[in-house]
């Protein structure tokens, strides 16, 4: 049997190291393949059960000679790339697994694949992938039960552990960079009280709420995405409430908020001269005030925030306003920004990360209203073995080891909403220390 991982990085060595050992006790092989070949090599350790592949993933030839030797596919490409990968799969007769989220083009796929008999599973890493899992479970549980769901919330947040906090935005990048730079772009869409809500994206850092997770205290939670797509895929049509959204510590939200307001998050457009231009100099050029004042206090002005905030001093710690050079040519401000910031959210080589998730389930059972409360906490062990590579990788390779072993699955679904699914490969999880601790809170009828 023939494993063919695309994507070496951050988020990847979890999911390696699982499939290597997997490998080496079913006589399997798995192929590695980056444009980075120094880190697939890094990633392998000379694992005997391991083959390195150099790989530009826009190099059709490449790419499609990789994928006709594996019996499986997982990509860990940003998601508009698996559209690529999918195509070939589906042509060579190859079964395909992803972390990311399913878009329209992908599902289209995976119903042709289904046809054919193979399996295209998507979300199947963190968020997305363990809050599927994780809240299925529960609405099942309830259901069954004879509870009626009145209301579902859903959180997830890639953090930094307390013991490694050390900066002002209590934050560093344990995924790719880039995607938490451009995260929350488009229209964010839930259900709250039977109502409809959609957040543009340029409101979207202003309109967080404060909620409080189970052990840890209050977090600011942003709205995801479209949090309506998932009312079918859980079999909850008629639900009044749904919201799933991301944690962020208190205080982050406004400040990110001075980025996207500046147009610093933009990603459509390149910066003319950008490697010549100073960081305070391309903020000056997002400003109409052309006075002699610093341009911490326009920006300050612009945007109505006390240039003594808390605020003004975080945007001042990551070196927004510094004489240094961008360096990079014809970038847009997202890439200069992602730049900025990569050299502020670095992890330590002992830092530690912390993924929090928590779903809340307000329900009627036995004429009696009640509130669940489902909450799991993981911290890594450094900046290599991380939490969120566990978290994003682990339920990937679980299930690809089931799947290649002949356990039974439904191929009815995109996602991974089944019982048949999500049951063997969150007990598995939970040897791996992914345990979630619950509370049911007696509401007024």
């Amino acid at each position: 049997m023939k494993i063919l991982v695309i994507g070496a990085g951050r988020s990847s060595s979890a999911l390696i190291n699982y499939l290597l050992n997997e490998c080496a006790q079913n006589d399997w092989t798995l192929f590695l393949a980056d444009r980075d070949l120094d880190l697939v090599r890094e990633r392998l350790k000379n694992h005997p059960s391991g083959r390195s592949i150099e790989l530009d993933i826009m190099d059709i030839d490449q790419r499609r000679e990789a994928i006709q030797k594996a019996d499986l596919v997982v990509s860990m490409l940003p998601a508009f790339l698996h559209v690529k990968v999918a195509r070939d799969c589906l042509e060579y007769g190859k079964h395909l697994v992803t972390a990311s989220y399913v878009s329209s083009e992908m599902h289209e796929l995976a119903e042709k694949a289904r046809a054919k008999g193979l399996l295209f599973m998507g979300e199947m890493g963190l968020d997305p992938g363990i809050d599927h899992m994780s809240a299925m479970e529960k609405i099942d549980e309830i259901k069954e039960s004879g509870g009626d769901i009145e209301s579902f919330r859903s959180y997830t947040g890639g953090l930094i552990a307390p013991e490694s906090d050390d900066n002002p935005w209590h934050y560093k990048f344990t995924w790719n960079p880039r995607n938490v730079v451009l995260a929350g772009q488009g229209t964010a869409q839930y259900l709250k009280d039977g109502k409809f809500k959609y957040i543009p994206y340029h409101r979207l850092f202003s309109r967080y709420e404060t909620v409080k997770i189970q052990g840890m205290g209050p977090y600011e939670m942003y709205p995801n995405r479209d949090s309506l797509l998932y009312r079918t895929s859980y079999g909850i049509e008629d639900i009044p409430t749904i919201i799933r959204g991301t944690l962020r510590h208190p205080g982050f939200c406004d400040a990110w908020n001075v980025f996207i307001r500046l147009g610093l998050t933009d990603d459509s457009y390149p910066i003319i001269n950008s490697e010549q231009l100073t960081y305070r100099e391309l903020v000056e050029a997002y400003l109409t005030d052309d006075s002699d004042k610093p341009v911490e206090l326009k920006v300050a002005e612009l945007l109505d925030l006390d240039p003594d905030s808390e605020i003004m001093s975080r945007i001042q710690w990551t070196g927004l306003f510094s004489d240094q050079k961008v360096g990079i040519e014809n970038a847009t401000p997202a890439e200069i920004l992602e730049q900025l910031l990569k050299s502020k959210w670095n992890l330590k080589a002992e830092d530690r990360d912390m993924i929090i998730m928590q779903h809340e389930f307000k329900y009627r059972l036995n004429e009696k209203r009640e509130k669940l409360i489902s909450t799991m906490i993981l911290k890594g062990e450094n900046a290599t073995d991380t939490a969120m590579s566990k978290l994003v990788g682990l339920p990937l390779a679980i299930f690809v080891t089931l799947f290649l072993k002949g356990t039974p699955f439904k191929n009815d679904s995109s996602i991974p909403v089944d019982r048949e699914i999500y049951s063997p490969v969150l007990r598995e999880l939970e040897e791996h220390g992914v345990v979630f601790r619950e509370k049911v809170i007696p509401l007024e009828k």
